[in-house]
């Protein structure tokens, strides 16, 4: 369909993670906001590493940020001076940072990895669907056929760009909306339509803009929730400035008035920071990069600040993702060329405010192959948000993701429904000696009785051994790390055994 002369999709409801967050069966005013951050975000440069600053200065010295102006989080990880904001969120118990995630083998090219982070399928494996898609169409299975109703009167997702974004393509029809630009969300609340070209067909255009909008099953129901509540922060930046926060401000809005919608994508582009990330001369926080990470900065504390005023802080959990980190090293041009893992933020007053996982263990002297090894798979945090967010069982995640995976405690135990409390994520007593290894090593952790896997990947993010992968007995385990056949250089170790993982440096020589 088209909404004013932009593309407009209906969200399905056959799918069950977005029903789940929309909740046919089960109401919930619970919603979940997407941010995509479009382009491979380098994420050494916004999550910095203090502990490991020296190798850093060693591999990106002309792009590193200046120890004295990072924005402490904690005395061994700080952020990008540019994000002042989200210290303020996180000083306040509003942020979640989670490090290093990724998924295993990734893929560098940007269709495919945003097709990977869209459907969350492995990366040798293509899915048509999304992961949110999916939940929505195995609860609506026949939307858009009888939609809006009684029970689901309003969208069931929806995102504000000109493409609705595939996290929440179901298997027929994409399950949400989309409203193209923010000024198409404002011609829309208006009546209005866009200008049509003055050419002997522009009446004409004019007009079927204006029969499209007015036959568009959700105009209502968005007109009357956007009627019903203002933006009230002062922090909003004046329009056109940060397009991030323009379409904030409307969900806000729409969330306040309230629409029932449970999933909104947003997103900001320009990531790709091959060249120019940082200036050739002058301060190196200042650039592409820093303008790019305050505006998420400047957003998300807007948000936040609109939701308090508007009292629907406690409705809303969201989280930023981007389809890859970048390289350890930095490149010739001031920039950083396509990576592995990154960290990711959950925002909100629910969420677990605290740094999840180990900072990156940067080799003394990273080549320009080396990748910031994964500790999390993207699917946990998917999996964690929706089995707490929205309740959804653990046997419907598996048929979701296709296997089950780790659970990670992103949202406080007291705002979740059914969940435990989270143990400690790390594995404990894991060690790799002696390291640097020469031939032979030993794998040492305690086990708690469960499904364990040991896998070494390498610089790259690629399996080239598991150790294990059962069950082992409760108690400690020495397993033994062959290097034959392997190439010196940077490995990485992770142990896994349920909700804990715990990933190691490994440094392989001749």
């Amino acid at each position: 369909m088209l909404l004013n002369g932009f593309p407009v999709a209906a969200y399905g409801e056959e799918n069950p993670i977005l029903a789940a967050l929309t909740n046919a069966a089960t109401q919930t005013d619970r919603v979940l906001v997407l941010v995509q951050l479009n382009g491979g975000n380098d994420g050494l440069n916004m999550v910095i590493p203090l502990d490991q600053y020296s190798a850093l200065m060693t591999a990106r010295a002309n792009i590193a940020i200046p120890q004295n102006q990072v924005l402490t989080l904690t005395p061994q990880t700080g952020v990008h001076p540019a994000m002042t904001g989200l210290k303020n969120l996180y000083d306040n118990a509003q942020i979640g940072v989670v490090q290093s995630v990724g998924y295993p083998n990734p893929n560098f090219s940007h269709f495919r990895a945003t097709d990977i982070w869209a459907s969350a399928s492995d990366s040798n494996v293509n899915w048509t669907t999304g992961w949110a898609g999916r939940y929505l169409e195995s609860e609506y299975p026949s939307f858009p056929t009888g939609y809006p109703n009684a029970q689901a009167p309003d969208p069931l997702a929806i995102t504000v760009g000109s493409v609705v974004s595939n996290c929440v393509q179901g298997p027929t029809v994409n399950m949400g909306m989309a409203i193209a630009s923010t000024s198409s969300f404002y011609q829309l609340l208006s009546g209005t339509v866009g200008t049509a070209p003055n050419t002997p067909a522009g009446h004409e255009l004019t007009f079927i803009r204006q029969v499209i909008q007015q036959t568009q099953v959700y105009t209502t129901a968005i007109q009357r929730a956007a009627a019903a509540a203002q933006n009230l922060s002062p922090m909003w930046p004046a329009a056109g400035q940060n397009t991030l926060a323009d379409q904030l401000k409307i969900v806000a809005q729409l969330i306040a008035g309230g629409l029932q919608t449970r999933i909104y994508c947003v997103s900001l582009g320009g990531f790709d920071t091959h060249a120019s990330q940082v200036p050739t001369t002058g301060s190196t926080a200042t650039g592409t990069h820093a303008t790019l990470l305050g505006k998420v900065s400047q957003a998300l504390e807007a948000f936040q600040d609109d939701l308090r005023r508007l009292n629907v802080q406690n409705r809303v959990v969201g989280m930023t993702f981007s389809e890859f980190g970048r390289r350890i090293k930095s490149n010739s041009g001031y920039g950083t060329d396509h990576g592995a893992a990154a960290p990711l933020f959950v925002f909100g007053t629910s969420v677990n405010p605290r740094i999840h996982g180990q900072n990156v263990q940067l080799p003394a002297n990273a080549g320009v192959n080396d990748n910031v090894p994964m500790q999390f798979d993207f699917r946990s945090i998917y999996a964690s948000v929706l089995q707490d967010w929205f309740a959804v069982p653990a046997a419907t995640l598996t048929a979701l993701f296709g296997r089950s995976f780790a659970y990670v405690p992103v949202l406080r135990p007291g705002v979740v429904s059914g969940t435990a409390t989270a143990a400690d994520l790390n594995v404990p007593g894991f060690s790799v000696y002696p390291n640097p290894v020469r031939e032979r090593a030993t794998v040492a952790f305690e086990a708690g009785g469960g499904h364990v896997q040991v896998v070494i990947y390498d610089h790259v993010g690629r399996e080239v051994r598991r150790l294990v992968d059962r069950v082992l007995p409760r108690g400690k385990q020495a397993l033994p790390f062959e290097t034959a056949g392997l190439a010196a250089g940077t490995y990485y170790c992770h142990v896994q055994e349920e909700a804990r993982l715990s990933a190691r440096l490994v440094v392989v020589e001749p």
